[in-house]
Parts: C-alpha cells; structure tokens; sequence
C-alpha cells in the first residue's frame, strides 16, 4: 500500500552487521525509507548464520528485507570516494562499529559532517562510545548479564538464556526510535545529529521491573515465575500453556472453568508460591494441551498455548491479521487499517550503482 510508505524519501546508510543494526533499519525499509546496506567484501557474516550449505540464510533475508546491498571496501581509495558520495545524500548513517572506527576509516565526526551537515548519523554498538567497557567485545548473552536482565529471568535453580536475543532487539528498537525522532528535529532546524546508542543500555533501561518491584530473585516474583496465576505449564502430552491471570476476575473464572474454586482465595498467597504451583502443575499435568485448549480458549482468564514454530503461521489471530508469510513475520502494524507489505526482497547492487541514489 503506497500510503504505508510512510518514510518514502528518506535514504538511509547501513554499515551494521549481524542483528541489531540490520534490524533497526528494516524497522525504516519497512515503512518506504530507501536503505542501502553496505558490506565488507566478504559480506555480513550473517549471510551464512543458522543457514545451509551456499544459500543465503533466511535469517540473514530477513532482518535486510526491502533494502538494496552493496559489498564495499572501505579500506580502499575507491571504496571510500564511493561511500563519501553515498553519506552526501543521505538522511540516515547507521554503523554499529566499536568506537573508533570509522574515524579511522577516514569519516570522524567533523569529516560526516562537512559531507552533510543535516546527517543522523546513529553509532548501534555494545556498550556505548564511551566508559570503560567501550572497546569491549561482547554478544546479547553478555549484554542482558551486564544489564541484570539474565540474572532476574529463569527458573529459581538458574538463569535461561533469553530466545531470541532481547538486547540485540531492544536496542534496534531503540535506535529506530531515536533515529525517527532525529529526522523529527531536523525538520525545525536542519541540523545535523549524532546518536550514541548502547546495546547494554537499552536493555538496561528495561530492568525496571525488577529494580523497583524488588523481584530481582528468579521465580520469586508475580512476573517471573513466583506465582501460580502467571506462570507456564506442562501439560501431560510434554506441550506448555501458559496463564497470566492476574486480575483477581480472570483468576476466579480459571479457577471455575477448572473445577477448583477452593483456589480462588489463594491468588495472593506469599510468593513464591510453591505449594499452590505445584497444584495447578499437577492439575494442567494430568490432561492434553488439546483438553486445555478446548476447556479454556472461550474461558476469559488470560489463556495461551506455548505455540510451535510450525504452528504460528496457521492460527486464528495470525492468518486474520495476515501477520505471517512465506519468509516469516510481516511488518508488526498497520497504516490506516492496511497491512504494511514490503515490496522487494533483498536486492544486491554493485558498487556503482550504490553511488547513484535512485528509487529502491
């Protein structure tokens, strides 16, 4: 739908590489901004991450969808007058190298900003540009350990990895966000801005919850584990369902539609509550995902499924929304009632056609 290129016009440069970047910009693409994602010349490593054999991986499609890709040697003098040409025209730079760089690639600050002095330009990397930690490798793992994220999220025996990776999507999110809100303040002034985003921050600034909630203990809290009304079931064909029945109304009708309104009073027992998890586990434990499913999908008590992968694409809410396709996820909203449909996949150009900036 032409009316959900809502960002038509403005031209964006991605120098980033495996999620975070890549993710932050496709949030751009889909919604009608002009990206051109530029790669070392031996491409995003993500090209091959949790793929097969010689094809792209799909995971690495998806992130770049709707973008134009170009393999360019910035080390290099041609390189170099190529992407100089590419930053005069742009809206947008997004780079997610460690501190530092770029300045010696030949494009510091002061260089950027005699090319295009109305540039964003938007540094995504794992701790900041400055501190410490600056020059520090690091992955999500790392990042949501540094943030207290992993520590609080887990069962009460030890922490669980995060799927998919919080930070890397938090912090794409975060960059989107402070990149519209750029293009926003250019508009008053045409002035140029530079973002320092961090990875470790963005996920840090999400640790509220456990900060001032006090539930900093796994399983211990009504968000994290520690309560019977919000938690995750195995049901006796090995699948899980999961109940966020934390107003008291949806937990009385849970406790009803299951035959057991002797719960009812119990919602707000110590947490954690041990004894009464262990008796909605022994209760949902005894019968299929299928009983529960059929028992409570009409029940108005805050009742899901843990779904399947292969299960997404054909439920209900999905297929109505059209939120699936054949390469995974659509763009999550819509424009004026419309489902946002990208209109290319990838499309990989050469070096000189990156130089040219020209409708995608």
């Amino acid at each position: 739908m032409e009316r959900a290129r809502l960002l038509a016009g403005v031209r964006v440069v991605d120098l980033s590489q495996y999620i975070p970047g890549p993710f932050a910009t496709r949030q751009l693409a889909d919604l009608g901004a002009d990206v051109i994602k530029i790669e070392p010349p031996a491409g995003d490593p993500m090209r091959r991450f949790m793929g097969s054999g010689d094809e792209l991986s799909p995971i690495y499609r998806h992130v770049n969808r709707g973008k134009r890709v170009c393999r360019l040697d910035l080390k290099t003098e041609a390189g170099k007058a190529i992407f100089a040409e590419l930053v005069r025209g742009a809206d947008i730079l997004l780079e997610s190298f460690r501190p530092g760089v770029l300045d010696r690639l030949g494009f510091d600050c002061a260089r950027l900003a005699d090319l295009n002095p109305g540039l964003i330009h938007c540094a995504l990397s794992g701790f900041g540009q400055s501190g410490p930690y600056a020059q520090r490798a690091g992955h999500d793992i790392n990042y949501c350990a540094l943030a207290g994220q992993l520590l609080a999220s887990g069962t009460a025996e030890r922490p669980v990895i995060g799927y998919p990776p919080i930070a890397d999507h938090a912090s794409a999110l975060q960059a989107a966000i402070a990149m519209l809100a750029a293009l926003h303040a250019r508009d008053r002034d045409d002035n140029g801005v530079r973002l320092d985003i961090s990875i470790t921050e963005s996920i840090l600034a999400w640790q509220y919850l456990p900060a001032l909630g006090d539930a900093g203990e796994r399983a211990a809290s009504i968000l994290n584990g520690g309560a019977a009304c919000y938690n995750v079931y195995r049901c006796a064909d090995g699948s899980f369902v999961s109940l966020g029945a934390i107003e008291t109304a949806f937990w009385e009708n849970f406790c009803t539609a299951v035959g057991r309104p002797d719960w009812t009073a119990r919602q707000f027992e110590p947490m954690p509550q041990n004894a009464l998890i262990g008796e909605v586990a022994s209760l949902i434990g005894g019968d299929s995902r299928d009983h529960w499913d059929t028992l409570l999908d009409t029940v108005d008590c805050c009742y899901a499924p843990l779904l399947e992968t292969g299960e997404l694409a054909a439920h209900p809410q999905v297929v109505a929304r059209g939120s699936w396709s054949e390469s995974g996820p659509t763009c999550p909203g819509r424009v004026d009632g419309n489902p946002v449909e990208v209109d290319h996949d990838i499309v990989e150009i050469d070096a000189a056609e990156s130089a040219r900036w020209t409708d995608a």
